[in-house]
């Protein structure tokens, strides 16, 4: 959609008196394509359920809306309609113009003739999001705290969810009723009928997370699991439920604006100095090799390299001190690292730098270090080790990005955080981990699961890697132990196009002497990390995927296998029509006489090429495609 959709918006309200029967239609939020059609009952004794459909095919069955002390003798008050159509344009993203349209009903319940209690309802194309919002009470109460959420999620007979308990760890497809603990979300579940949906969250601000667990009372049913008790002042609004919908697993994924849209604008008036880019880490912490990687990441089109744990001292000693360079003997015994050479050599090159801090020095000693690290310099920092889930330490964090946002440091989340659209609003939050990545290196099958799990909720730090692989024997003391590469190298290459990370991590476990300048490199050397468009082209969760994105004209196509080998055929139409194209294609070919068995082959394509390419068990394919 290239013309800018002009913003319609419209109100109606409905006030109902006590003892009046509602009309069915104002109980029902249909989306602008009227394919999801949410609708909410009442009960005899008060109690608020609703159900799903899409296109007339069941998605949720009737299940209860409702917070503690909020479930039942709820009488409806009033129906509020709304709707929207806007583009918006992010600083950044997966494309640069988003839509933002739905009909909205916003349901006003009372309890007793006391508080009430306003359900926010939106109805898009690509599924449902709603909400329980406390007005301000003109009574006074303004204090609430809320310990337990009454919402569940009755699915079909047979659901299945590709489950895992930890924002790191790996997935399985159980049914329902076989899950060990919690579920992290998004969860991701196949129903019987061939839909695929996945249940997220966001706007989880000012809140606790919230996961999901199976009814041990009411089958095929899932509840929310909050992690801790939530004490705020209203009026305020709990954090957004979403059901996402879809007819294929591609099209969640195509469709993953939608948490984007429930979060508000971007809050940060300038933002010229929020620049996203490639970033390898430093590992020597020492001024020669710190100089040596700059000048790497100019050669190899990095923008940014990155000093991570032990640059001040042991990250888990309370007497490590972020605000002064103290490197851990454990990592350099010498201690010879002179951060503000670096970085000043670093920007002189036009390479910026990113310092790791783990939270136990944020926590202590954060407005200090941050004007200090601006004054020195610093692009941003990767929060290592926060803690994450409950509504204390969910506030502390976000009030940790808008602290750096003052001070000009772009932020990389690592370890348990998993994203709710907080970027859009602060989009100095330029990536965060949550994923089980290749600091662990998972296999293929893991990966093939990602884009439609993970992926689903925004971007991710994978940390790609390239070299560490045993076969290259490169330092091999290193490479004797689980952290090797179990994917090929095109595998890789095509990672940086199927994931999507704003600053993206290549070469994580590679030094710069790893690197014999291979020809296919210059795939990483030209992709971008944000784009004009993207297209999920093709997939199946758990076997493989084909992304294309658009920056500037220029396309670069993603597609991998799981563990096994498969022949694929991937359509061009995505091009231009009318143009023609010089593609790159990298691939692996074990004839190849490149160390990594990658070849290339050069080809003239149009919208109505299609490209067919047997891809080897857990590898890859990418392509790059420019006028």
């Amino acid at each position: 959609m290239k013309k800018a959709i002009n913003a319609m918006f419209g109100v109606m309200l409905c006030v109902i008196p006590a003892m009046q029967v509602v009309a069915a239609d104002s109980l029902t939020v249909a989306s602008p394509n009227r394919a999801v059609r949410f609708n909410i009952s009442i009960g005899d004794k008060g109690e608020v359920t609703y159900n799903i459909t899409f296109k007339q095919q069941t998605v949720i069955q009737p299940s209860v809306l409702g917070i503690e002390a909020w479930s039942k003798n709820l009488s409806l008050r009033a129906v509020e309609s709304s709707q929207k159509d806007t583009i918006w344009k992010p600083l950044y993203g997966e494309r640069n113009q988003i839509r933002d349209n739905y009909h909205a009903k916003t349901f006003t319940f009372q309890k007793g003739g006391g508080q009430l209690l306003k359900i926010e309802v939106r109805a898009y194309d690509a599924g449902i999001a709603f909400r329980y919002c406390f007005p301000e009470n003109p009574a006074g109460g303004a204090d609430m705290v809320i310990n337990k959420e009454h919402t569940t999620f009755t699915f079909p007979d047979s659901t299945r969810a590709w489950f895992t308990s930890q924002a790191q760890g790996h997935y399985q497809l159980l049914p329902l009723g076989q899950w060990s603990s919690e579920a992290e979300r998004p969860l991701t579940l196949q129903l019987t009928n061939g839909l695929m949906v996945a249940l997220a969250e966001a706007e989880m601000v000012d809140y606790c997370r919230t996961k999901f667990v199976t009814s041990a009372d009411i089958p095929n049913t899932i509840t929310c699991s909050m992690y801790d008790k939530v004490a705020l002042t209203m009026p305020f609004s709990t954090p957004w439920r979403v059901i996402m919908i879809a007819e294929k697993a591609p099209q969640l994924l195509q469709n993953n604006d939608l948490i984007l849209n429930l979060n508000p604008p971007c809050a940060i008036p300038n933002t010229d100095w929020i620049v996203p880019g490639k970033i390898m880490r430093e590992m020597s912490l020492s001024t020669t090799g710190a100089k040596a990687l700059v000048d790497f990441a100019v050669r190899r089109h990095l923008q940014y390299i990155h000093f991570d744990a032990g640059w001040y001292g042991f990250e888990y000693t309370v007497s490590s001190d972020a605000s002064a360079v103290n490197v851990d003997p454990r990592r350099n015994p010498r201690n010879d690292l002179d951060l503000q050479e670096v970085i000043r050599y670093a920007k002189q090159k036009g390479i910026g730098v990113f310092l790791y801090v783990n939270q136990r020095a944020l926590v202590k000693q954060l407005d200090t270090l941050l004007p200090l690290y601006e004054k020195w310099g610093v692009a941003g920092l990767k929060f290592g080790f926060v803690h994450v889930g409950s509504h204390r330490w969910t506030t502390w964090l976000h009030d940790a990005i808008r602290k750096c946002a003052i001070h000009h440091l772009m932020v990389d989340i690592h370890d348990e955080y998993r994203p709710t659209g907080f970027s859009r609003t602060y989009p100095n939050l330029l990536t965060q981990e949550g994923v089980g990545g290749n600091e662990e290196m998972p296999d293929a099958n893991h990966n093939t699961v990602l884009p439609f799990t993970r992926f689903l909720c925004g971007p991710a730090d994978y940390t790609i890697c390239y070299y560490h692989r045993p076969e290259l024997k490169l330092r091999l003391k290193e490479t004797q132990n689980a952290r090797v590469l179990k994917t090929t190298a095109a595998h890789q290459l095509a990672l940086a196009a199927v994931y999507y990370s704003p600053l993206q991590f290549l070469y994580w476990y590679d030094k710069p002497e790893d690197s014999q300048d291979e020809p296919e490199l210059t795939f990483f050397d030209h992709i971008p990390t944000v784009w004009d468009d993207t297209k999920v082209l093709d997939g199946e969760i758990g076997k493989f995927v084909t992304v294309a994105r658009e920056s500037k004209g220029q396309w670069f196509v993603g597609s991998i296998s799981n563990n096994d080998a498969r022949d694929l055929s991937i359509s061009f139409s995505f091009l231009q029509p009318g143009k023609k194209y010089k593609a790159t294609v990298f691939y692996d070919d074990p004839a190849s006489p490149v160390r990594t068995k990658v070849s290339m082959k050069q080809l003239t394509v149009t919208s109505s090429t299609v490209l067919r390419q047997h891809l080897m068990p857990s590898g890859g394919l990418a392509v790059w495609c420019k006028e």
